[in-house]
Formats: C-alpha cells, structure tokens, sequence
C-alpha cells in the first residue's frame, strides 16, 4: 500500500467520515478521524480496521461477516502497560468499518457517547464507557483533533445528502472499490444509477455526452441526465470497464471488483 502522510490519510478518510454521518451516526467526524489516526498511525490496513474492533462475542452482522486477523497489542491493566496479542474484526470496505463501529457504539454501554453534545466530550466518554484502556486516550484524541484542524469537518457532517431531481424516489447506497467509497449509488426500481463521470474517470474512463446519451470509452449508454449531471446503469459502466458489480442486500452496498480470470 502507498505511504500517506497523516494529512493525506485524512482527506482520504474524510468523504466517507462525512457520509456516515449525514446517514446519522452519533459520532463526531473529528472524533472518528482522530480516533483512526491514533489506532492505526495513519496506516490503512488491508482489513480496514481502523478503530482496534475486537472480535468479542463473534456475532456476525450485515457489516462484519466474521473474518480476523490476529495480531499485538497493548493494553493498560492495574496502571500498567501490558504486551498481547487479540483477534481483531476484519472488514471489507472502511464503510463496513465504521457501519459496524456505530453498531457496537448504539449499545446501552456506549450511551453517554452518544448523547456526547461536543468532540471533547465524546472523546472523554469513548474511555469512561471503556472503549480504550489508555487513561490519556481522550487527551490524545483531543491533541490529533487540534493539530489537524478536524472539527472542520462535523460542520459538513451536519448537511443532508442530496439527490438528483430525477432520481428523487431512489434509495441512496453506496458504491465501493477497493474497499473506499468511491460514489453514490442511486437504487430505483432493481437499478441502480451513478453518476457517469465522477464514477468513470475515477475508473479510468473516458466519459462523454452525445447530447442525448452518456459514452464510456466511445460506447453509449442508457442513461439518466438531471441537474447538468449523466447518470448510468452501474452493471452497463461495469461492463464496460471489465469490472464486476456485486450488491449486498443487507449493507446497501455495491462492491466493484475485476473480473476474475477464466469467468
């Protein structure tokens, strides 16, 4: 994986952050970013983990389907720092990540967290409800929310998500490759559509406009246009660019993967 700086690996973060939150998530963006900055040191593993989730009670659910990895730890036990090895959740996407963070965040343990009104204080409460072992844990949340100027971010967490006029009546999901998100996805009727070229050119496509259809590398495309914007049929752009698109009924989530060879 390609090295980010701390500030790279947060504006990487930070759409997805964002999106979970205008989805409803009680957690601060500024929080949620801080917290994966010190879990992981700006590091985003192949199993997307960026929060140190155990596997706890192993109840798999629509965002973990029950993979780990094992690796070291520590932990703080009678004041003192202690070397271990735990198995840890592994995930798919770092929107499967933080779906099931909120999961384990809306039980009865976490509650103050929840009803937490500022970043300060919901740092404060992620180790009073025993989220993290470390006694200077909140203060180090609170120092990675400073350095990096990150309550930016939970003024633009607070804006609804929007839709296109035309695509009113659809259902929002969200399209993932490589396990970030990389658009909306908008569920009509059994389809769903995305926008052709934010969607296309970040796959390496060339996207174009006939006046009447979108193209995709010269080809033309059913397509939807509302708001200046081309919409297209995500299994048509798939094809196109020898991706597979995979839907997930219970995450509401479309996983775009290569084609494996021989299929």
């Amino acid at each position: 994986m390609a090295q980010l700086t701390k500030q790279q690996f947060i504006e990487q973060l930070a759409p997805t952050v964002i999106r979970i939150r205008r989805e409803g998530s009680t957690m601060f963006p500024s929080v949620r970013l801080a917290q994966n900055v010190l879990e992981t040191g700006g590091v985003i593993h192949p199993w997307y983990n960026l929060g140190g989730i155990k596997v706890g009670s192993g109840q798999t659910n629509a965002y973990w389907h029950g993979e780990a990895v094992v690796k070291g730890t520590w932990e703080v036990v009678d004041g003192r720092s202690e070397s271990t090895r735990a198995a840890f959740r592994a995930y798919e996407s770092v929107y499967h990540f933080y779906k099931d963070l909120d999961l384990l965040l809306a039980t009865s343990r976490y509650e103050r967290v929840r009803k937490a009104v500022t970043p300060e204080q919901q740092a404060d409460m992620l180790y009073a409800c025993g989220y993290a072992t470390d006694p200077a844990y909140p203060a180090k949340l609170k120092s990675i929310i400073s350095q990096y100027g990150l309550k930016k971010y939970d003024a633009l967490g607070s804006t609804p998500l929007p839709k296109p006029e035309k695509l009113k009546d659809a259902e929002l999901v969200v399209v993932l490759y490589k396990g970030e998100v990389i658009s909306e996805g908008y569920l009509l009727k059994g389809t769903t559509w995305v926008p052709a070229r934010l969607l296309g050119e970040a796959l390496g496509a060339k996207i174009d406009w006939t006046g009447k259809k979108v193209t995709v590398n010269g080809k033309e495309l059913d397509s939807i246009l509302s708001e200046a914007t081309g919409y297209v049929q995500i299994r048509d752009l798939s094809a196109e660019l020898g991706l597979t698109a995979s839907w997930e009924p219970a995450a509401r989530v479309i996983l775009l993967s290569q084609v494996k060879a021989g299929s």
